[in-house]
């Protein structure tokens, strides 16, 4: 019965460890089960999603900038399709082997490879290394034929900047390069679309339009194996290219300003007097930006670096000049519209002008006579305007001529190295030299020397001024939505005037006209400074001022000696400028010239407008009946 009992216990007891055992199992099973469902049902998409990131990578591949258009629609900044060589190393079967063949092949320098080598060390074994970015096609060729000994190599075609009329606006558009560790912290849009390879402007219009540009990145995905190799492409997506981007210029009037200056170091600028577009705006010479665009060679930069002629200086903007007797315009202004003279007041010139023991000398040695505004404007007579500039003062002066554009920023949204300039006055000189004013430099402030420093466009947009009868323009070099013609631009900035006076950049509108009768008379009358370079068609007549500034002070001897200026030393010579308007019945246009050490304004720079002009006045109906195109707004 003991036995029996015992039994009966140790089954209990077995039963229940069972029972216990089995419940455990349930519960652990049923916890797993409760596991597997919510790994694979409830968070289905969220394990599958890191599952993909650890087989699926993504590549972006540098964007496709954005073309760059002149006013007619040419592309003056594109993009073309480009012939690369990359090497992948992990594919590489004897490194040094192939090294030797590319170099055989593609005549790689020793610093080439060189590079490559150090390239190979610092980056992954199945990362690309990039041997050429810019292979003609006769080596593309070369390569493709020789690529079943090539193990490793891939010969790729891509997307680069192209710059199709060289050198004609570089001083515009700049070029791009690719950006630098403080470009890219700079510029978040680029810092997000960063990849090597890319290029971002580096200069002018390229840099200062870079976010509107620059494109979206397209998208290789790849599935690659645990050690993050490459094994097979699965998409690809397409990126955005950048915004097209219009411009003011007229791309066969840039053409004719640099033949016109011939290489010759010197700006033309060109504006609509209505609008403010510039036409043209060339600076010489230049130099060709596609040299940038795949790491310019040593001896290339050196010869553009040591030019003397400095083509790497936008004239243009960061030019600084004497305008000369091309003031003279705005000293006549002043003086009508302070009271100062009339155009009966009359100056005897007998070529010099005495003060305070210190001799004024007029450019006519023997002097002109005795002139009144219209012949003294007419013939440049300088002696006529140092006494009407001795009874206005700098000051007044300076008022005048900072309305009218002189000293200014003409496009400083658009180009960082615009410079101001300076019109001088006596509050500048204490300031800025301390020092008090003195009447002499009142004088040669009067024909445009002395402190004065203007940039050729000022000079332009000042005569635009003086052609549309005195209202304020602003100049504008990208085409903004919806452009006006010039007849509504025209209409609006006279009903803008009539609404607000201060919209007037004169007192009395006599005053103005005036001052373009005096310039007519001095390119259109016999004994005008300009009158070889006349046209008397009225289709294309055109008024204008001529300037001849020194770059430095003529001695005695040197007056004495009358040289021609082909005795003169080139970096002695006159700086030869002109401004002018045109046509002057209903006039749309104006200009600036000038050819440093180019001699007299009259002689160089007058007879480049004359044929300059006829294209202008051509090209006129033209530009007015161009439709729009879709243009961003900056």
């Amino acid at each position: 019965m003991i036995k029996e009992n015992s039994i009966i216990r140790k089954t209990d007891v077995i039963n229940r460890r069972m029972f216990i055992i089995g419940a455990a199992k349930f519960i652990v099973f049923a916890g797993i089960v409760a596991r597997l469902f919510s790994l694979q049902i409830n968070e289905n998409k969220k394990y599958l999603t890191l599952s993909d990131k650890n087989r699926i990578r993504e590549w972006k591949l540098p964007p496709t900038r954005g073309d760059i258009v002149d006013y007619f629609g040419n592309v003056i900044a594109g993009n073309l399709k480009v012939y690369q060589l990359h090497i992948i190393p992990e594919q590489i079967e004897n490194f040094n082997y192939l090294i030797s063949r590319l170099k055989a092949l593609l005549e790689l320098s020793d610093k080439k490879i060189e590079n490559i080598i150090k390239t190979k060390k610092k980056i992954k074994p199945w990362e690309s290394i990039i041997v050429s970015e810019n292979l003609s096609w006769s080596q593309f060729l070369k390569i493709n034929n020789y690529l079943y000994d090539l193990v490793g190599v891939k010969p790729v075609m891509t997307i680069s900047r192209n710059y199709p009329f060289n050198d004609m606006y570089t001083h515009v558009l700049g070029y791009v390069s690719q950006p630098n560790e403080e470009e890219i912290l700079n510029n978040d849009i680029v810092a997000e679309r960063f990849v090597p390879g890319m290029k971002i402007g580096k200069l002018n219009l390229e840099k200062r339009l870079e976010n509107y540009l620059i494109g979206t990145n397209p998208i290789q995905r790849y599935e690659v194996n645990a050690y993050g190799k490459r094994i097979n492409q699965l998409e690809f997506q397409k990126g955005e290219q950048g915004s097209r981007v219009r411009l003011t210029l007229d791309t066969e009037i840039q053409k004719s300003c640099a033949k016109l200056l011939n290489n010759r170091a010197g700006s033309i600028s060109v504006m609509d007097i209505f609008t403010g577009d510039i036409i043209a705006m060339y600076s010489s010479p230049s130099y060709n930006p596609n040299l940038f665009l795949f790491g310019i060679s040593n001896d290339e930069w050196e010869l553009i670096r040591n030019n003397p002629l400095k083509p790497l200086i936008n004239k243009s903007l960061s030019g600084l000049y004497s305008p000369g007797s091309t003031i003279k315009p705005i000293v006549a202004l002043s003086a009508l519209e302070n009271n100062v003279v009339d155009t009966n007041f009359k100056v005897k010139c007998t070529g010099k002008m005495e003060l305070y023991g210190q001799t004024f000398h007029c450019w006519k040695e023997k002097g002109h006579g005795v002139v009144s505004l219209k012949n003294a404007m007419k013939q440049s007579c300088d002696t006529y305007f140092y006494e009407v500039a001795r009874l206005l003062g700098v000051d007044r002066l300076n008022v005048t001529a900072e309305k009218f554009g002189l000293g200014k920023k003409v496009l400083g949204d658009y180009f960082e190295i615009e410079k101001s300039g300076l019109f001088p006055n006596t509050k500048w000189k204490k300031n800025n030299l301390g020092k008090g004013w003195v009447l002499g430099e009142t004088l040669i402030t009067g024909i445009g020397q002395g402190y004065i420093q203007t940039t050729p466009l000022q000079l332009c947009l000042m005569t635009a001024q003086i052609a549309n009868g005195g209202y304020p323009i602003k100049p504008k070099i990208v085409v903004n939505n919806n452009p006006l013609s010039i007849e509504e631009a025209k209409n609006l900035m006279l009903e803008e005037a009539q609404k607000n006076p201060n919209k007037k950049l004169f007192k009395n509108e006599k005053n103005i006209k005036i001052i373009q009768e005096t310039m007519f008379s001095s390119t259109n009358e016999r004994f005008g400074t300009s009158y070889r370079s006349r046209i008397d068609d009225p289709k294309y007549q055109f008024a204008g001022k001529t300037g001849t500034a020194q770059v430095k002070r003529i001695s005695k001897r040197e007056r004495e000696l009358d040289l021609d200026i082909e005795q003169i030393p080139y970096k002695d010579r006159d700086h030869a400028l002109y401004v002018a308007y045109g046509p002057y019945v209903n006039p749309r246009y104006a200009l600036s010239i000038i050819v440093e050490h180019g001699g007299s304004g009259s002689r160089t720079a007058a007879p480049i407008a004359k044929e300059l002009f006829k294209l202008i006045i051509d090209r006129h109906e033209l530009r007015n009946q161009q439709s729009n195109f879709e243009e961003i707004s900056i």
